[in-house]
């Protein structure tokens, strides 16, 4: 009885602090409600076309000045939209704090305006009785240096996106809205993109379409550009800051004519009436390589052409972003599509978007020959190296990852290995090579992922709408061609932390990864722009200039106390370069004695040593067995 009596009062000791709602004698308020006012989007036609006027023509400024003409169909409050969640950015970076100088009329006089202020992207308004149109004007003050965000404008090029110049009425499904779209560029210049036009001089006049696909129609103009037809229905549209850089060979095109080929023989279907490659040859406009159903803007660094013998470069981003037009854009995640671009979009399936296509994007520039097999290989054995140190899979599972692009926007982080970032690329990527390897094997080499990419992707040839699917979807695909617990499996990779990354596939399919003395030609081209990369051995990459860009967590440079930032001075006291870098390394192996660095943060110095003994070590994959494996049969032109 006593005992009982004393655990309710101390229960009731402990239960006192926790009920108690305030602390007597302080304030305590409630909060206000947030109410919703700008209209959900609904699935009816918009009463009226709208007419986007854009001049394009201040390089100097890189300021897109911006005139629209909005109809209306009644009087009373109205909200425009300035669009926000963006397809293929899979997170809210329409950049509204470009816009400005808004003004917005209607029969004659200037509306005021109020930014909602829950939603910074919305603008409400009064319709005064009426009036027909709003007569809308604003700049998009585009950036002019790299720390304001993507450069768009230079002397040579812009990339005109018309989500940056456009609003739109809120309470309609963006499909649902005509608009028309014209667009003046600097005097003899041409301009590509999906939409068709007619072009007077310099100036393009978009066939009317709807806002959903004007948004997914980007253009990209310059002086100086050429076109190759790839196919009846798809071209490559390339300018350049240097006319010399498009002097593409007619076998660096074939290479790209396959790469069609053999993609529509991969897929089985079309889904764009036509399809315009945007690749930009620049390193002055900003990099890109962003997915669209009848187009893709892929940005490259000067050599493209003229440099091709050196090595893959970055050939593989026009078939990861061509292959986009099956997988993300005509079939995508339930819960990724959205009726207009105010509604947040989810990502739990971009493992499938991304990665799959990630997958796809390696084994169509081997079948098109775009890059060889042995790059291939090797551009491979990177990926899985760099998921086999790092650590991260240890507390964060892949499908964690998905949510990447809204947690970090992209921006640059200290610890990738050990934070994790977008993994549901690369990992994915590993996890389809699984797929791929087990549907082999259940079915004694007769079915393979090609003919999941036919099952999922190559339905309803032309259609370029939309097709969602779900997690389920998918397991039923593939259940459908080789009977399996499909969902567990994929669950558990998806799900699983401690375990080690999921190379397996790749020996499954003939191929294991090993660490040589030695970095692959793809390794080291890679290194010329990069810097030194010994993640492998001390488990840092630093750039040209000695400064440590990369540090994988619990490595031999993360246990001397090393951070991304830190300069490197010295090498075993001599000068920072690569070659003596990697000179330290192989002495290290034979002496045993620790390597010695000189290194510096602002104005503090430090003497660091790192014990490590194990020589040079690069990934590569070797072959398992003899013969024809199921990675060289994935390889091979359809």
């Amino acid at each position: 009885m006593i005992r009982t009596l004393f655990v309710a009062s101390l229960l009731a000791s402990v239960a006192a602090p926790l009920a108690a709602q305030t602390i007597p004698g302080n304030s305590a308020p409630q909060p206000t409600p947030i109410v919703d006012t700008i209209p959900a989007a609904q699935d009816t036609p918009y009463p009226g076309t709208i007419k986007l006027d854009v001049d394009a023509t201040d390089l100097d400024r890189a300021i897109f000045r911006v005139r629209e003409t909005i109809p209306v169909a009644k009087a009373g409050p109205m909200t425009l939209l300035y669009p926000k969640w963006l397809p293929g950015n899979h997170a809210p970076r329409g950049e509204i704090e470009k816009l400005a100088g808004l003004v917005i009329r209607a029969n004659g006089r200037v509306l005021p305006w109020t930014r909602d202020v829950i939603d910074v992207y919305a603008f409400h308004i009064d319709v005064p009785a009426g009036a027909r149109q709003l007569d809308v004007e604003f700049q998009f003050i585009s950036a002019t240096e790299a720390n304001q965000g993507r450069i768009v404008v230079t002397p040579t090029m812009i990339s005109l996106q018309p989500n940056s110049v456009s609003l739109y009425p809120a309470g309609y499904f963006t499909r649902q809205i005509p608009i028309q779209m014209t667009a003046r560029f600097p005097a003899g210049w041409t301009a590509a993109g999906a939409v068709p036009a007619k072009a007077a001089g310099s100036t393009y006049t978009y066939d009317t379409t709807n806002y959903e696909v004007l948004v997914d129609s980007p253009m990209l103009a310059g002086k100086y550009g050429k076109v190759w037809a790839l196919s009846p229905r798809v071209d490559l549209n390339v300018f350049a800051d240097d006319p010399k850089e498009l002097a593409a060979t007619p076998a660096q095109i074939d290479a790209h004519k396959r790469l069609v080929d053999q993609a529509v023989k991969t897929f089985g279907a079309q889904h764009y009436d036509r399809y315009e490659f945007l690749l930009s040859i620049t390193d002055q406009l900003g990099g890109i390589g962003l997915e669209h159903h009848r187009s893709s803007e892929n940005g490259v660094t000067p050599g493209y052409f003229t440099d091709w013998d050196s090595g893959p470069g970055r050939r593989n981003l026009l078939p990861h972003e061509f292959t986009h037009s099956w997988d993300g854009k005509f079939r995508r995640g339930a819960d990724l599509w959205t009726p207009d671009f105010r509604t947040p979009m989810r990502n739990s399936l971009l493992w499938v978007y991304e990665g799959q296509t990630q997958f796809w994007g390696y084994v169509l520039q081997a079948r098109s020959g775009l890059v060889s097999k042995q790059d291939t290989l090797d551009m491979y054995a990177s990926i899985l190296g760099t998921y086999d140190l790092a650590p991260g899979r240890q507390w964060r599972p892949l499908i964690d990852t998905t949510n990447d692009p809204v947690i970090s926007a992209r921006r640059p982080k200290g610890w990738t290995s050990w934070q994790r970032s977008e993994d549901y690329y690369n990992e994915g990527l590993m996890v389809w090579m699984e797929v791929d390897a087990m549907l082999r094997q259940k079915s004694n080499g007769t079915k393979s992922i090609d003919d999941f990419a036919r099952a999922f992707f190559g339905i309803r040839d032309g259609d370029w709408g939309e097709v969602t699917y779900t997690f389920e979807d998918v397991a039923r695909t593939l259940n459908a061609i080789v009977p399996y617990d499909w969902a567990g499996f994929l669950n558990q990779r998806l799900t699983e932390t401690g375990q080690p990354a999921p190379v397996n596939g790749f020996a499954m399919n003939g191929y294991k990864l090993v660490y040589t003395p030695e970095p692959t030609p793809f390794f080291k081209q890679q290194e010329k722009s990069r810097g030194a990369d010994v993640s492998y051995s001390l488990g840092l990459v630093v750039a040209n200039d000695g400064r440590i860009s990369t540090v994988i967590w619990n490595s031999p440079a993360f246990k001397a106390g090393l951070d991304v930032g830190t300069e490197i001075q010295a090498i075993n006291g001599q000068s920072y370069s690569a070659e003596r870098l990697k000179a330290a390394i192989v002495t290290a192996k034979d002496s045993k004695t620790p390597i010695r660095l000189l290194v510096r943060n602002e104005d503090r110095f430090r003497d660091i040593s790192i014990d490590y003994q194990g020589g040079p070590r690069y990934p590569r994959l070797q072959k398992v067995g003899t013969g024809e494996g199921g990675l060289d049969r994935l390889l091979m032109p359809r």
